[in-house]
């Protein structure tokens, strides 16, 4: 049996030097994860998401980066959702971030916000990236018009 790829996990994308995301990846694909650099690992699906691990944090930690979960509802997502991630991807800044949820929708969702409303990458380029995965619509887009709402009149973080 060949060792896993990151190009391999579901709907992987690499968007920088230090920022990856993806879909569920399972748990010999973490090995991969880790063996591309990745300091840490975001999650932000639910623990019954298809494909979830019984114990992520468990096999994360094991390989020695550290994990953190955000359990996003794929029906609710929440500004409160997006304000958490990007305190923790503001902490993180100076670490090699891979970022998964189920599918690498509302990952997309979450870091083309991110992207844009606070690390300063063009909106354009940005959607680009999220459409190379979906086009969110629905209450993915009310939702993205929601955290821009929120963040419009914030300057960057400290």
């Amino acid at each position: 049996m060949s060792a896993s790829r990151l190009e391999d996990i579901k709907a992987f994308l690499r968007l920088s030097d230090t920022l990856g995301t993806a879909g569920q990846p399972t748990e010999a694909q973490f090995a991969a994860v880790k063996d591309a650099g990745f300091d840490i690992v975001v999650n932000l699906a639910l623990t019954t998401s298809s494909g979830a691990l019984p114990d992520e944090r468990a096999v994360v930690s094991k390989l020695g980066m550290e994990y953190v979960h955000l359990p996003v509802n794929w029906d609710a997502p929440m500004v409160e959702d997006a304000a958490r991630f990007f305190e923790v991807m503001d902490a993180n800044r100076d670490k090699h971030c891979f970022v998964h949820c189920a599918a690498n929708m509302r990952v997309s969702a979450f870091v083309y916000l991110y992207r844009v409303l606070r690390r300063g990458v063009a909106d354009e380029d940005a959607a680009r990236d999220l459409h190379r995965i979906w086009v969110p619509e629905g209450h993915w887009q009310r939702f993205i018009e929601a955290v821009r709402a929120e963040e419009k009149g914030k300057g960057p973080p400290e």
